[in-house]
């Protein structure tokens, strides 16, 4: 069971937040301090019934022990003492889950970043695919999407798309879809019914807010230039296109979606912050390596997490041996959250475990 003392903690700290927000608070520290109120919140309705059903089993205690309680009250009252133990048990580990340490950026909207790698002009198709995939899943959740970025292929596919995901709580599922794609199909183009294999790339980052990241203007190389497209169509006749700078970090973005320079720079300013966190993050996390070995999708991106088999109508994630036969539905998004959701119950129950151990 959780100590007491631990849950009087979190109490004292949810209401020194609730009056710090009273009193005013204003600019990055209301940001802050809303932020972890909001994550702060469901653990302590938990909290609240977990304290209340430990009364409700003392009090259930207290009348089985009293004598003068009648045979009646007594069977009503070992009833009530077995449901409030269980109770108690299932709370208990809500809690610990609840309390298992946060990534700060699960409650962030999200960037997803789809590039076509080995496989040519089919891995640009398979890219095309998957960015239907996440688009399709999103709206299922009742996120916005929004392309920022968007390079197509020859032929119907994408080298390269950028899509903002805004919704709370976005990272915290697509973060697990970071790694490389790989798809088994007989492409369009093969005229000998031959399966060949592809590969796309996903990368999701944590959306940056002002709060998270400090970029000085000093700090930034701004480059116009004007836009190019395919066949010299949409080609805006101004220096329209934003090439971006981070001087201290090397980091580049470029944006040429938008026919105004303003809206240009301001898209790539969003996703040069998003670059520079998720770097952060990296190195942050690159320290601790050995502790999230164990732990499901590393963030890698080399990693290979995931095979469509097209042929088979199967779908291979390898971090979780799961192995739906439901391709069809998993690309259209309509199952895909149950991919989604092994991950993130198996990422929580590795974690709980390595909680017990350290508590043992």
């Amino acid at each position: 069971m959780i100590p007491a003392a631990k849950l009087e903690r979190l109490l004292d700290r949810f209401a020194a937040i609730e009056a710090e927000l009273a009193s005013g608070a204003g600019g990055a520290a209301f940001v802050k301090l809303s932020r972890e109120h909001a994550e702060l919140s469901p653990v302590i309705d938990t909290v609240r019934e977990y304290r209340s059903t430990q009364t409700q089993l003392a009090d259930t205690e207290t009348l089985l022990a009293d004598p003068a309680t009648d045979s009646e009250m007594r069977g009503m009252a070992e009833q009530e003492r077995a449901d409030l133990k269980d109770r108690l048990v299932v709370l208990d580990r809500e809690l610990k889950i609840q309390l298992l340490p946060k990534d700060a950026a699960d409650s962030s909207s999200a960037i997803i970043e789809i590039r076509a790698g080995t496989g040519g002009d089919e891995a640009a198709l398979f890219a095309a695919d998957l960015l239907g995939m996440y688009q399709r899943y999103c709206s299922l959740q009742g996120w916005k999407t929004e392309l920022l970025s968007l390079s197509e292929s020859d032929l119907g596919g994408i080298k390269e798309a950028v899509l903002e995901v805004a919704g709370r709580g976005a990272y915290a599922k697509l973060k697990f879809e970071s790694g490389v794609h790989r798809v088994q199909r007989v492409p369009a183009t093969e005229n000998q019914g031959r399966i060949h294999t592809s590969a796309a790339t996903v990368a999701v980052l944590p959306e940056a807010e002002d709060v998270d990241v400090d970029i000085n203007e000093s700090d930034l190389r701004i480059d116009t230039y004007r836009a190019s497209g395919a066949g010299g169509q949409h080609v805006n006749k101004t220096d329209s296109a934003v090439r971006i700078t981070h001087i201290p970090t090397g980091t580049v973005v470029a944006m040429q979606e938008e026919k105004s320079q303003h809206k240009n720079k301001a898209k790539a300013m969003k996703l040069l912050k998003s670059r520079i966190l998720d770097n952060e993050r990296a190195k942050a996390d690159a320290a601790r390596a050995s502790e999230r070995k164990g732990l499901v999708g590393s963030g890698d991106r080399s990693e290979r997490i995931r095979t469509y088999n097209f042929p088979q109508g199967r779908v291979t994630d390898h971090r979780s041996n799961l192995t739906p036969y439901k391709l069809d539905r998993i690309v259209t998004a309509d199952e895909l959250g149950d991919v989604i959701d092994a991950l993130v119950a198996q990422d929580q129950a590795d974690r709980l475990a390595e909680f017990e151990a350290a508590d043992t």
